[in-house]
């Protein structure tokens, strides 16, 4: 599949595949979007659960939300039964907020069949599909599946402070545009207001439609002026930046739908950046 992003009609032409991975990847906490609440937690049939707080998170960094260790990793989706010849679905009960994090999370440590279900649960459910009261605890046996992190895919800030004034490296924040502009707090205490300089604002709700995301050609022109001198395939670099690294992830997908390819995800974003004094802010 070319595409990074699945139906809901593939979907359930697929849950009898037995190699797909269906991974619910939502989150507890909601940040820049109105959250969808449930009054009872329903799950689409046949997924796991991951917690990109917890067992796909390093906790032992300093940032808020660390890419989980190579070790991390491969316990993990060792418990979920995933092969380098599995097929991976995200999706989140947001529609499209967090599933791009555990996407990029997987592809940045070397799965390649990995996609994410566009408009989630919250799609499924306005078509009225089946759901299920719990999701599957663990997989019948284990993968065999081994971490092996790609470093060009997750930056840090010494790379982006190195390529400020570099015209080849675009630095895409997905914050709203009166937090970029500093006209509206930081959710987080000691993270001061402002972005990083040269950067360019993309709150992400603007490549979203519904649950799902913009079509392609839409996000291609969203991107088109947003950066005219960026064109997908020309070695420009795109880095990918946000409150906490979650939500550039949506971002950074879209980005990948439009044709986009040299990508990457400051992992530490604003609330590392902001909360660094030895760091420029615009």
């Amino acid at each position: 599949m070319a595409s990074p992003l699945v139906t809901t009609d593939w979907l359930q032409e697929n849950l009898d595949n037995e190699r797909l991975v269906l991974i619910d990847a939502s989150m507890a906490t909601v940040i820049g979007k109105e959250p969808i609440v449930y009054d009872h937690p329903v799950w689409i049939p046949g997924s796991y659960q991951i917690d990109l707080e917890g067992t796909l998170c390093d906790t032992g960094s300093s940032q808020l939300h660390a890419f989980p260790t190579e070790e991390q990793f491969t316990q993990e989706v060792r418990r979920l039964g995933i092969t380098p010849n599995s097929l991976v679905v995200l999706y989140d009960n947001q529609g499209i907020y967090s599933a791009p994090r555990a996407w990029w999370i997987l592809r940045s440590m070397g799965l390649e069949q990995v996609f994410v279900l566009d408009g989630g649960l919250p799609q499924w459910l306005a078509e009225g599909r089946d759901t299920v009261s719990a999701p599957v605890r663990e997989a019948a046996s284990s993968g065999s599946m081994v971490g092996n992190l790609d470093p060009g895919r997750v930056r840090d800030s010494a790379y982006v402070l190195q390529h400020l004034e570099d015209e080849q490296v675009a630095v895409i924040d997905a914050r709203s545009r009166a937090r970029f502009l500093a006209q509206a707090p930081e959710p987080r205490p000691g993270v001061r207001g402002g972005h990083i300089p040269n950067s360019l604002n993309l709150p992400f709700t603007e490549v979203l439609e519904g649950y799902r995301f913009k079509p392609a050609s839409e996000l291609a022109e969203t991107f088109k002026n947003l950066a005219p001198n960026l064109r997908p395939g020309n070695g420009h670099q795109l880095v990918f930046s946000c409150g906490s690294g979650v939500t550039a992830c949506i971002i950074l997908l879209a980005a990948e739908v439009a044709g986009y390819d040299q990508l990457s995800l400051y992992d530490g974003s604003w609330a590392d950046w902001g909360r660094d004094e030895s760091l420029p802010v615009a």
